[in-house]
């Protein structure tokens, strides 16, 4: 397929398959999972969404407006910190609201309550224990700015309080969450009597090829026997866009330094692939394997670096079965998900596309950037 790069695309055959698994899990442990936007936003995907979900989860103003004005339902809304300028718009747009702080209950919720009195309030909790290895990540590490642990919180909740938001996973199996749920159950079970619903978050992985579906509806179910009055929501952001599409590019230039090639790209791993310096973590390379660095002096082993001004802006070691030319595409794998919703414009680089593959394999053109974007971005 001839595409003009950089762009990300998304394959909408994979992406149902994503939603299939999803919408399965929901029916058969009978429980709600919806969509998070800090993990994937492309609101022109929306249509297809629906299909199999009907809500999702915000953190911000921004994006509770996108969920009501694009999604068509209101959010489930969580943000650390609610301000008094934005909180009566944001219950307008919300069907749920969950506070990070009691604090934040106390001097928001009657706000909230005059612009939406159909809301229903949450409290984020925090149960002291994560499997997170990458800290970065890691929502309950010491420390942590998100949620109130179990000796905080008054014997008797607010009347208003319906539910418990608990997030404690990143791209977690069904093991990790069982073990967790444990912990849940032992530091919090004493209030569920006095809620309607819990939160656990997302980080549940359940698309991915190896994620035990069963073990996750089993725990589900035995929840279920033991709180039937609870209303269970899952909220995975990864699940939904896992390894729906890839980021194309094309090699621009070649150079070598200490005997280290360099394959210059026209993507930024700063700008478009923010995750992979974060993490940090290698993504995979169609028709590459990752080495040592020790072995970049090799035939066919390159450094990827990107196009924008920062030093740190590379990463390697790739093996290619070949020798690289410019003009050439390298492509990045399982690109769509917590990397479209995380780019910026540093240095006024060009911005990746984005299209979508149809299913009848036509390719669809959701947005272009252009030069108008970088400036308006600067006003």
């Amino acid at each position: 397929m001839q595409v003009e790069t950089p762009i990300y695309i998304i394959r909408e055959d994979l992406l149902r398959r994503n939603l299939g698994v999803i919408a399965d899990v929901a029916s058969r442990a009978d429980v709600e999972i919806i969509l998070a936007f800090k993990a994937f936003a492309l609101w022109k995907t929306f249509p297809i969404f629906r299909e199999y979900i009907h809500s999702t989860t915000a953190s911000s103003l921004n994006e509770a407006l996108l969920a009501y004005e694009e999604f068509g339902s209101p959010a489930h809304t969580y943000s650390p910190a609610y301000k008094e300028s934005e909180i009566a718009d944001i219950a307008r747009c919300s069907s749920h609201l969950t506070f990070n702080s009691l604090s934040q209950y106390k001097s928001m919720a009657s706000l909230a309550c005059k612009a939406n009195e159909r809301l229903s309030f949450g409290i984020r909790v925090n149960p002291e224990y994560s499997e997170v290895g990458t800290m970065l990540y890691n929502p309950c590490a010491p420390g942590t700015r998100f949620g109130v642990t179990c000796d905080c919180l008054p014997d008797e909740l607010p009347s208003d309080i319906e539910g418990f938001h608990c997030h404690c996973h990143c791209e977690s199996g069904a093991d990790v969450f069982q073990r967790t749920l444990a912990h849940i159950e032992e530091k919090f079970s004493k209030w569920f009597s006095q809620l309607k619903w819990i939160n656990f978050g997302g980080g549940h992985l359940m698309t991915r090829k190896d994620y035990d579906v069963e073990l996750l509806i089993e725990i589900l179910q035995g929840f279920h026997s033991r709180y039937p009055h609870l209303k269970v929501i899952l909220e995975p952001g990864s699940a939904f866009a896992w390894q729906t599409g890839p980021l194309v590019s094309s090699v621009v230039d070649i150079v070598s330094d200490h005997g280290i090639k360099t394959a210059i790209l026209d993507v930024s791993f700063t700008c478009h692939m923010p995750d992979c310096l974060e993490m940090p973590y290698h993504p995979e390379v169609r028709g590459a394997e990752i080495v040592d660095l020790h072995l970049a002096d090799e035939p066919f082993c390159y450094r990827l670096g990107g196009n924008s001004c920062l030093s740190g802006d590379f990463m390697g070691s790739w093996r290619f079965d070949h020798e690289l030319k410019i003009g050439e595409k390298v492509i990045f794998e399982d690109m769509i998900h917590y990397t479209t919703v995380k780019t910026t414009m540093f240095n006024g680089i060009t911005h990746p596309s984005i299209g979508m593959l149809k299913k009848d394999g036509e390719m669809v053109i959701l947005r272009r950037f252009s030069y108008e974007n970088y400036k308006n971005r600067m006003n």
